[in-house]
């Protein structure tokens, strides 16, 4: 576990690079493109720089707000707040703030920069549905992404493609809607937009799926050591089944923050869908649980 707790941590230093690499290339094509000199480039790392920092210390308070979470109260759940007590004192972390969302749907997440900072959000769908055995299934999974660091993994990623989203679309924009630009440029000027354009337009693309490759991994990873944790697999499978039966919509979810939830917030399915799922296939989970 200490080991993969290492690998999480250099991954996102390896997750740092690989959105750093995307958005160094949509600078230089917004540089050949618009002829800035190098001007792209240094805008680009500046801003990417300035919304890591705010996103970094204040990214789970935004996530919760969205969510509608509240602060959980001893005297309505005090029995989600004995699970997470317990479950956290076994797991050897600090216990997470808790929230409780007001909701139908069977979900949960965990949000925060590491496990001093961090908070664990339950629906009330999961409080009322599921059994012990299966709540602490899903809130060891919860503290397992605390333990091991995916909470400033996934944040951090989320955070990445929201700025290369926001640098592509001020690309495209300045595209359609700039200066107008000198028609006698020649040819290296239109192969400089047609580059800019480009990668305006796929740099998005190519986030998402690095964010949605790492985002699965992390789940069978926190389901493994979820179990792990309360040394009951068919717990966490349980509650899985449950979840995959439940039809309620999660009303607060948002693609910004779906890769949070213990399950898809979502309940479209279809091949497209589960390609760019942020979850792996639910009866996969449950197989691997059954099988430890």
């Amino acid at each position: 576990m200490y080991n993969q707790i290492a690998s999480n941590k250099r991954k996102t230093f390896l997750l740092f690079f690989l959105f750093a690499i995307l958005i160094m290339g949509l600078g230089i094509a917004f540089d050949i493109a618009f002829g800035l000199n190098y001007m792209g480039v240094v805008l680009a790392f500046m801003f990417t720089i300035i919304w890591s920092l705010v996103s970094y210390f204040s990214g789970d308070k935004i996530v919760l707000r969205l969510s509608g979470a509240k602060l959980a109260k001893k005297t309505e759940h005090a029995h989600l707040i004995n699970v997470v007590e317990g479950l956290a004192i076994a797991a050897d972390i600090p216990v997470p703030k808790i929230y409780v969302i007001n909701d139908n749907a069977i979900n949960a997440f965990a949000t925060g920069r590491n496990p001093e900072n961090s908070s664990v959000a339950v629906t009330t769908g999961a409080i009322d549905k599921l059994n012990r055995e299966e709540l602490e299934g899903v809130i060891a999974h919860e503290l397992s992404h605390i333990k091991n660091y995916d909470i400033r993994t996934m944040l951090l990623a989320a955070v990445l493609v929201g700025v290369i989203a926001l640098l592509s679309r001020f690309m495209l924009r300045s595209f359609f809607y700039g200066r107008k630009r000198d028609r006698k440029g020649g040819s290296l000027q239109l192969i400089g937009l047609a580059i800019g354009l480009l990668a305006a337009i796929l740099a998005p693309l190519v986030a998402n799926l690095i964010k949605l490759a790492i985002s699965r991994k992390r789940e069978f990873l926190a389901d493994a050591s979820g179990a792990m944790l309360t040394r009951y697999p068919k717990g966490l499978a349980n509650a899985l089944k449950k979840i995959e039966n439940d039809h309620s919509q999660l009303k607060t979810a948002s693609n910004a923050t779906a890769h949070l939830y213990i399950s898809n917030p979502f309940k479209k399915k279809g091949l497209i869908v589960k390609l760019f799922s942020t979850h792996p296939p639910i009866e996969k989970r449950i197989q691997a649980l059954e099988s430890m």
